[in-house]
């Protein structure tokens, strides 16, 4: 019989064990789950092929395939100027990736009944009772008339608010607002006061009528610190990063992982640089004042952690046998809801992703039923019901214009299936 401190001893690594595989995705070989090693091979070269010609820094991705990851590789570096190898733990800004999670985490509050989609906004954000659209008229000038229905929750799910990035004919006003541009990190004041001067701004579109990319989730995130009456930080943390194991996603980078924070690069002429040490270039995910949570665009995470997340939803809400999310919210999220309005060819938009719904129409490998999105610093990811599988292509590029590495990791994703 074993002694009381050697069972306590085996004890505690079975429990630590335990609790280890909860938070893991564990790996496979990639012909245990239906991919061919020789042609995953490929992507390998690809991707070391952007970094020795300069066109990306560094880069991680990830391949899971029937809930375990059959590929993850980091090429190039996290710091270029430093020498610093990119790790499969680097941190990366995954600007609009962050929707995504704000988005479940609105419905989490849908499945408690403390919220409908159907609710107005006003509701909620008494601020938005009232808001307005400018209009353009055939002059070049607008005029600013009253919305034509309330904005509801829904709106905000599905960028049908109205409101953009303050580029419509009203951009003037945003401007002087001091609303030019995505990047929340460097602002000195709650996201709640930066919502309540966005209420008070012409919006692009009236609610409903066009599907407008913009604020709608940074709204989101503040009516969603309202009706769980905490900020979003630390609604995001206990609902979703802590059941899921995702113990690298932040809003602003501890301190003490400053190191694995990736710099930002930008892609002109033909080769990248160094980013400014600015708002949108290196930004202020370590250092800012920490004091806006932005559900629209503000959180850093690993290529791990976000792949949690996706597998979360891909096998409809649960993550090793913890429900996060019912599998019908999952379904109603990840359907077309724009009823016809105009979008992408082949796509619709759900409720905080795109969806695939005719592969012709769009025209690149996938499968119908896909869903998935991407971030401001050239990130990207998409998760493939159809063919069980996750993908998280994480790098650190703006601008990006001319790199074709997005296109690339997705054909050679599909190409490696092999069953």
């Amino acid at each position: 019989m074993l002694a009381p401190a050697r069972r306590f001893g085996l004890l505690a690594l079975g429990l630590l064990a335990l609790a280890t595989h909860a938070f893991a995705l564990e790996r496979a070989k990639p012909e245990e789950v239906g991919l061919s090693s020789e042609r995953l091979e490929r992507l390998s070269a690809a991707l070391e092929g952007y970094v020795e010609r300069g066109e990306i820094a560094g880069s991680v991705t990830l391949v899971a395939r029937r809930g375990r990851i059959a590929f993850l590789e980091a090429v190039g570096f996290r710091d270029r100027e430093a020498r610093a190898r990119m790790t499969e733990d680097t941190l990366f800004r995954i600007a609009s990736q962050t929707k995504a999670i704000v988005s479940v985490g609105a419905m989490l509050l849908v499945e408690e009944g403390k919220l409908s989609l159907s609710d107005p906004v006003a509701k909620y954000l008494p601020e938005f009772a009232d808001t307005t659209v400018a209009v353009e008229r055939p002059n070049g000038r607008y005029t600013v008339e009253p919305a034509a229905r309330p904005i509801t929750v829904r709106h905000l799910l599905t960028h049908t608010s109205g409101f953009d990035y303050g580029t419509g004919p009203a951009a003037d006003r945003w401007r002087d607002a001091g609303f030019t541009r995505w990047y929340f990190a460097d602002r000195n004041e709650p996201m709640r006061a930066s919502v309540e001067r966005i209420a008070k701004l012409p919006a692009a579109a009236h609610p409903g009528e066009r599907w407008i990319y913009g604020y709608s989730t940074d709204i989101l995130g503040v009516l969603i610190e309202v009706v769980a009456g905490q900020p979003l930080d630390r609604f995001l943390a206990e609902r979703i990063f802590e059941p899921l194991g995702m113990t690298d996603t932040h809003f602003f980078v501890p301190p003490a992982k400053r190191d694995r924070l990736a710099a930002v690069y930008s892609f002109r002429n033909g080769k990248i640089e160094r980013a400014p040490a600015d708002a949108t270039g290196q930004g202020a995910y370590v250092d800012g004042p920490r004091q806006a949570f932005s559900g629209g665009a503000g959180l850093v995470s690993t290529a791990q952690d976000y792949a949690r997340f996706l597998q979360m939803m891909l096998d409809g809400g649960t993550f090793d046998g913890r429900r996060i999310l019912s599998r019908k919210t999952v379904e109603l999220m990840t359907v077309d809801h724009l009823d016809g309005l105009a979008y992408n060819a082949g796509q619709g938009f759900g409720l905080g992703f795109f969806v695939v719904k005719d592969v012709g129409a769009r025209g690149v490998p996938g499968s119908k039923g896909e869903f998935g999105w991407a971030g401001a610093y050239h990130t990207t990811y998409w998760v493939d019901p159809a063919e069980s599988l996750v993908v998280v292509h994480l790098t650190q590029l703006l601008p990006s214009a001319g790199v074709d590495d997005h296109d690339k990791v997705r054909a050679l994703v599909y190409q490696a299936i092999d069953d």
